[in-house]
């Protein structure tokens, strides 16, 4: 019942929290490899824009659902539709999204591990070489990795939102600050680390093009955990006489100064170790640029610092990624979790073991993609290529299934719970936002052009993904 819901202890737990979820690997590697391959300062500037006009109005209207319904994200567009088949659809889509997001970041974290602790046992000059990343997604010391991790997870839900959540976010956020501002206070001290510092930070205009400003949405809207239910659920854990708006503000602030300070670190590391690099060239993926890319610049370091002091910094930065990869995989949990506690009834530690349970064996299906079972490896085939069955997760619930929950929320808002129920919930705790500037550009924005662009990302995702035909740029061509 409403009345024996969860919440947060402090504002400052929620921010923390709904931070953490927020802030991940996306934020920590995807966004610096983002900007590297899209001009530098030209990404950071759409990125930016993005994250206020687009990604904060979707980021309130989640929380609000959440807080007014005091439920999941299925019980709440359940009961705020009165019932609608329609909309229950839409809840279960918001419940199945993140569980299946977990899947695949689960299996991303335990690499994370593994090679924090490999680099804590002075194996750095192993992990450097080319074909390390290979063997050891394919070894045994996956599994007992992948235990460890699932207990801290355990760990921290078990503990419920307030001693287990909040407590979590409030130690792993300010370590999480701090390692991150130490590695880049020391990236700086380097070699030409100020030419990468130039790349990053001025934007060049010229560059501002179709791909720059597609890359630059959707590493905004997805770095910020929108679509999958997370900040609904959260919002269910909020008090009635928080300030929403202005909490939905300083996550999506925390959020971006994580991303812009991973950057910093990131970009002058790249044009540092080296000097003659083209960005184009470097890879698009996070995935390689963690396993493959750092550890060799980590490894360059043992000129200067020798190898104890690279073994270091690398630990340091594995330390940070695992850091954000688990508030992340904690937040992405506890939606099905919660879901399941709201919906059926049950306790947290029989919540936790079901979707525990489930989980262990989709991600066990995930880490067995990489050349284990053949079956997995070459799970089916679309858009031209051959996909495993992690490629399979990924592509079709991060990537694309997550703009579609997006405009679903901006149309559920608008058109069946109504813009003046919405406002109503927003204003409680907020008495400044009623009638001002910032409440029309929201309720202006939900009904307009977020829909019209959220739809567009959603169908040439599909286009792109499935049927490898480009609308957007199809579009600008066209022209």
């Amino acid at each position: 019942m409403a009345g024996s819901r969860e919440q947060f202890g402090s504002k400052l737990g929620f921010i923390l929290a709904a931070a953490g979820s927020a802030v991940g690997i996306g934020n920590l590697v995807g966004f610096p490899v983002g900007a590297a391959k899209n001009g530098g300062g030209a990404f950071l500037l759409m990125y930016a824009i993005f994250v206020i006009l687009i990604c904060l109005p979707v980021m309130i209207a989640e929380m609000t659902i959440g807080r007014s319904s005091q439920k999941d994200p299925l019980g709440a567009l359940t009961d705020l539709s009165g019932g609608s088949r329609r909309w229950r659809v839409a809840g279960w889509l918001s419940i199945i999204t993140p569980f299946m997001i977990a899947v695949f970041y689960l299996v991303i974290t335990v690499w994370i591990f593994g090679y924090l602790t490999e680099s804590a046992m002075g194996n750095l000059d192993v992990l450097a070489q080319p074909d390390t990343f290979s063997s050891f997604i394919s070894g045994y010391d996956l599994f007992v990795y992948m235990a460890i991790v699932l207990a801290i997870v355990y760990l921290i839900l078990q503990g419920g939102v307030k001693e287990g959540i909040e407590k979590a976010a409030k130690i792993l956020m300010p370590a999480l600050f701090a390692m991150l501002l130490c590695l880049v206070a020391f990236v700086l001290t380097q070699d030409n680390a100020m030419a990468g510092l130039k790349f990053y930070l001025i934007p060049d205009f010229n560059k501002i093009n179709a791909s720059v400003v597609n890359a630059a949405l959707s590493q905004a809207f997805f770095s910020l955990s929108l679509g999958m239910g997370i900040m609904i659920t959260y919002g269910s854990y909020i008090s009635k006489d928080a300030d929403l708006p202005s909490s939905a503000k300083l996550v999506a602030l925390t959020d971006t100064a994580v991303a812009f300070t991973a950057g910093l670190m990131i970009l002058p590391a790249i044009f540092s170790f080296n000097p003659s690099v083209n960005t184009a060239e470097l890879s698009e993926s996070s995935i390689s640029m963690i396993f493959s890319y750092l550890p060799q610049i980590f490894l360059a370091l043992q000129t200067t610092l020798g190898y104890f002091g690279a073994s270091l910094v690398a630990c340091i930065f594995f330390l940070l990624v695992f850091f954000a990869a688990i508030t992340s995989l904690v937040s992405i949990f506890e939606v099905p979790v919660a879901a399941l506690m709201s919906e059926k009834g049950k306790s947290r530690k029989g919540s936790l073991l079901i979707c525990g349970v489930l989980l262990l064996v989709l991600s066990l299906m995930c880490a067995f993609s990489f050349g284990w079972f053949e079956f997995f490896t070459s799970f089916v085939s679309y858009g031209g290529a051959d996909k495993s069955f992690f490629d399979v997760v990924y592509d079709v619930f991060y990537d694309t299934i997550l703009p579609l929950n997006g405009l679903l929320i901006c149309l559920f808002v608008v058109y069946r719970w109504k813009k003046s129920a919405f406002n109503e919930e927003l204003e409680q705790g907020a008495p400044n936002f009623k009638d001002s500037l910032f409440e029309r550009y929201v309720n202006f924005s939900l009904s307009t052009f977020i829909p019209l662009v959220l739809a567009l990302i959603f169908i040439n995702t599909v286009a792109l993904k499935y049927l490898g035909f480009n609308i957007v740029q199809y579009i600008i061509d066209s022209f």
